[in-house]
């Protein structure tokens, strides 16, 4: 099983794609809690370069409230990590499989709500 869902963008720039992605997120009811620009991390702590790499922590409010009444401890496994990297000729973007990660918790109803989560991050996906 992957354990994420992506999708490759010829062409595109990551500032490019990173706009279309919050902006598809929010159509489908998430927000962008988190941002980690790996790139620049890397430069600032390590003195290295590296092609663009953003992590976007993008969490849906109800849903995650919905998996935190059925397993308080859920919330370690969130915000639902969204990946922007450049690759040789364009953008390569990865978004966590929510059931992939729910898989350690023994708790099928909270299951179920991942595989919800998982068709909202498909569709966002493929709304880019």
């Amino acid at each position: 099983m992957s354990y994420t869902i992506d999708r490759s963008f010829p062409g595109a720039d990551v500032a490019g794609i990173d706009a279309r992605t919050r902006a598809a997120l929010t159509a489908k009811g998430f927000g962008v809690l988190t941002e980690i620009d790996v790139q620049a991390t890397m430069k600032k702590k390590l003195d290295v370069s590296t092609p663009g790499y953003r992590i976007l922590g993008a969490c849906n409010p109800s849903v995650a409230h919905q998996a935190m009444e059925m397993e308080p401890r859920v919330g370690a496994m969130l915000p639902c990590n969204v990946i922007l990297r450049e690759v040789p000729g364009g953008v390569e973007l990865s978004v966590i499989d929510p059931v992939a990660s729910m898989t350690a918790i023994p708790n099928e109803a909270l299951k179920q709500v991942a595989g919800q989560v998982r068709q909202m991050l498909a569709d966002v996906v493929a709304s880019i």
